[in-house]
């Protein structure tokens, strides 16, 4: 599909009005009315609210993708007689994500964006998301399984999602973050400053001891 300047007007105002109000509560007459278009030219773009939802996403996952991918190569190539270290991990991937919104909107909108994907993904945004980028997440879970290999599995999961969470709350609240900062501390905040404070933090949630199993529920009654 060719990115015309009216595909790029909806594709623009859409991630911003779904970032900012979310998927259920943004119509698509609401798109059309900020963009300054009909709703056939939405009809025929993209067919769908669905679709349209999709190539939101596509627009920070593709070339998220294909970048987190080389970045993994170059990881792989470089550790090849031994396993990647979780901190290598860790900030491999918030480099490709910091460097993907420059070639859209900005960083807070692609976390919220991301968060919405958790908190609100309808079936068909799950799926979408598993079947065209599922493959890269899964390569980087299984790199972060080598690196932790005394974590249960079920443990690694939730610590990840954990992690995210952080992240993705972290940066979609960047402008507030950096006001504090700067108003309260007199400290003036870039991304990568505050990346460099989030990667300890998030590295020691991933190696944080094991949590106690939980009592009998005799014993806890």
């Amino acid at each position: 599909m060719a990115q015309t300047d009216t595909v790029t007007r909806i594709l623009d105002t859409a991630e911003v009005l779904f970032a900012e109000r979310g998927f259920a509560e943004t119509s698509l007459r609401t798109i059309t009315s900020k963009a300054r278009v009909n709703l056939a030219a939405v009809n025929y773009h993209f067919g769908s609210k669905k679709s349209l939802i999709q190539a939101v996403f596509a627009r920070y996952l593709d070339p998220f993708t294909v970048r987190f991918h080389h970045a993994l190569d170059e990881l792989e190539a470089q550790h090849a007689d031994g396993v990647i270290p979780l901190e290598v991990l860790l900030e491999t991937m918030a480099r490709t994500v910091l460097d993907v919104p420059a070639e859209r909107h900005s960083l807070k909108v692609f976390m919220k964006l991301l968060g919405l994907a958790y908190s609100q993904a309808q079936g068909h945004l799950r799926r979408y998301i598993q079947d065209e980028y599922g493959s890269v997440f899964s390569r980087f879970t299984d790199l972060v399984r080598l690196a932790t290999p005394d974590l249960p599995d079920s443990e690694r999961f939730w610590r990840l999602h954990f992690v995210l969470g952080t992240v993705i709350f972290t940066l979609s609240g960047l402008d507030a973050l950096r006001d504090i900062a700067d108003k309260e501390y007199q400290e003036h905040v870039t991304v990568r400053d505050l990346i460099r404070r989030l990667r300890p933090v998030v590295v020691a949630a991933m190696n944080a001891p094991l949590p106690p199993p939980p009592m009998p529920k005799a014993e806890a009654s």
